[in-house]
């Protein structure tokens, strides 16, 4: 008899520490920073993840927690698109390239700033947590995410559009003009499409550990400051557009802890 009591208080004080267990707090909010590198996807760079094209990015982000398996995130990003025509062996009329270089053309370069904000929906594979706030949280959990963003590109050298332009034609090495002249707007403001995947780690009950990659598909081909350097008009969404994508790695707090007695998701 007393050694069935003994299992019964056991078994009780075990559920209890379970219940207790589960009633650590969970937090609605996060907010941290970023800091990863920037990479220029267009007509003129030399490959998808180049290291000519890459430059220092930042950001600055605020993640609403839905749930442990999703989470609405908003971010104000900061970096710098680059490339250069010498990088690559895409024949341009207007432009000096690697592999074209009869003429006495400059190469096209630029390194042009840009802001970025953008309103992502992130998808966790695992319910993200410590497993003490929600019974079968993971600490670590890949993630999927997609939203809207808006782009601004500061253009320094001005902008053109090449659809609208007449082709000069290399005839000999005798030709000594340099690139097109840079007559539009240097502000180029468009949206796009963000697209994330990446992996999240709980390192403590309010800090948290990202690492992701995100592609930026723009609405705009003047990104790097030229439209349409084949001569030929582009129409569409998506279509013949410049891109951008961000490696970052991520710190959060979390804060704004659930009601311990409201429902839990």
């Amino acid at each position: 008899m007393i050694g069935f009591k003994s299992f019964i208080a056991i078994g009780m004080m075990f559920s209890c520490s379970t219940m207790m267990a589960q009633d650590d707090p969970e937090y609605r909010m996060e907010f941290g920073a970023g800091l990863g590198l920037m990479t220029y996807e267009g007509d003129f760079n030399g490959g998808i993840l180049s290291s000519g094209n890459m430059s220092p990015s930042g950001s600055i982000l605020l993640r609403r927690v839905m749930n442990p398996r999703s989470a609405l995130r908003f971010a104000l990003g900061f970096g710098a698109i680059k490339g250069s025509t010498k990088d690559i062996s895409t024949f341009y009329l207007d432009f000096n390239t690697q592999r074209y270089n009869e003429s006495a053309r400059e190469p096209y370069e630029f390194k042009n700033t840009l802001v970025d904000f953008n309103a992502l929906y992130e998808y966790n594979f695992f319910p993200y947590g410590t497993g003490r706030d929600y019974r079968g949280a993971k600490r670590l959990t890949p993630f999927i995410g997609v939203g809207l963003g808006f782009t601004y590109v500061n253009c320094k050298n001005g902008t053109i559009d090449l659809s609208a332009v007449p082709a000069k034609v290399v005839n000999n090495s005798s030709d000594q003009f340099g690139s097109p002249e840079m007559t539009g707007s240097s502000g180029v403001f468009t949206a796009n499409l963000p697209i994330a995947f990446g992996v999240k780690y709980k390192l403590a009950d309010r800090v948290n550990l990202g690492l992701e990659w995100m592609m930026h598909f723009s609405l705009s081909d003047k990104l790097d400051g030229v439209k349409d350097p084949y001569h030929i008009s582009s129409t569409g969404i998506f279509k013949n557009t410049d891109c951008y994508s961000n490696l970052q790695v991520s710190l959060t707090y979390s804060f704004w802890e659930k009601c311990k007695t409201c429902f839990k998701d």
